[in-house]
C-alpha cells in the first residue's frame, strides 16, 4: 500500500478506542485507509467530560500537525455538554437522524469557523453517536442475548419499544448503557461490549445503524479524494 489515507480519530474513551483499533482499523486497512484512535486529552485526565471547550484543543492540534491527513471525531451524544455546537437545537428534536445531522453539521461549521486555514471542510468528519456507542450492540438481539446470558425476548422488548438501536434514547435511566446494565449487571463495555461488537460484525451493525453507517461511508469515500485535500 503506497499511498494510504491517514486518519486520526479523536474518541471519547477507552471503549471507542478499542472498537476502532480492534474492529474498524483492520476493515479500513483493506480499503487503503489507516485510522489511529486517540482518546481526547486533558491534563491529568482521559475520557469522559465531553465538553467542546476540551475537545477543540485536540481538534486544533491534529488539524495542524499534518495537513495531508484527515481527522474524525467519535463521541457519544449521551452526556455531551451544553457548550457543544448545535446541542441546544438537537435536544429539541425527537428524530435521532435529525439530531445527528444538526449536531454534526454545527460541529463541522464551528471547526471551519475556528480554523479555516487548515481546510477542515475537506479534512474533518465529526461523528456524534446516537445516543451511545452501546446502541450498536443492539444490532443483533440473538448475539446480544447469548453474550449477556439473558433471554432474547428481554432484548427484543427494548427494540420493540424503540424501533432500532440508534433510537434508544439518552435518558439517564434508559440510555443504551443503562439498559445493558439492567439486562446484565456484569456487563463491561470495554470487554463484554467489544466482544459483542466483534461477534455481530460490521455489516450487521451498518445495516441496523444508519447514522453509524453514514459516518463510515464518508470515511470510506476519502480514498476517492486523497491527494487533493489541501
Amino acid at each position: 500500500m503506497s499511498n494510504p489515507v491517514i486518519i486520526t480519530a479523536i474518541v471519547e474513551g477507552l471503549t471507542e478506542q478499542i472498537f476502532i483499533r480492534d474492529i474498524l482499523a483492520s476493515y479500513l486497512w483493506q480499503k487503503e485507509i489507516f485510522i489511529k484512535p486517540i482518546i481526547v486529552t486533558k491534563p491529568g485526565q482521559k475520557g469522559g467530560d465531553v465538553k467542546f471547550s476540551r475537545v477543540k484543543n485536540d481538534i486544533e492540534k491534529h488539524l495542524k500537525q499534518r495537513q495531508d491527513t484527515y481527522l474524525t471525531l467519535f463521541v457519544d451524544y449521551y452526556g455531551i455538554k451544553q457548550d457543544w455546537p448545535g446541542v441546544s437545537d438537537a435536544k429539541n428534536m425527537n428524530n435521532p437522524k435529525e439530531k445527528a445531522a444538526r449536531i454534526n453539521q454545527a460541529t463541522a461549521q464551528k471547526v471551519e469557523d475556528l480554523w479555516p486555514r487548515y481546510n477542515p471542510s475537506r479534512r474533518f468528519i465529526p461523528y456524534i453517536a446516537m445516543h451511545e456507542f452501546e446502541a450498536l450492540l443492539f444490532s443483533n438481539s440473538t448475539i446480544l442475548a447469548q453474550k449477556l446470558k439473558v433471554r432474547k425476548s428481554n432484548v427484543d422488548l427494548i427494540l420493540d419499544e424503540c424501533g432500532e438501536p440508534e433510537n434508544i434514547d439518552d435518558s439517564p435511566q434508559t440510555a443504551p448503557s443503562k439498559r445493558l446494565e439492567s439486562l446484565s449487571p456484569q456487563f463491561k463495555k470495554t470487554t463484554t461490549g467489544i466482544a459483542i461488537a466483534k461477534e455481530i460484525g460490521l455489516p450487521t451493525i451498518r445495516e441496523k445503524c444508519p447514522i453509524f453507517n453514514e459516518w463510515l461511508t464518508k470515511i470510506e469515500q476519502l480514498v476517492c479524494t486523497r491527494g487533493i485535500i489541501q
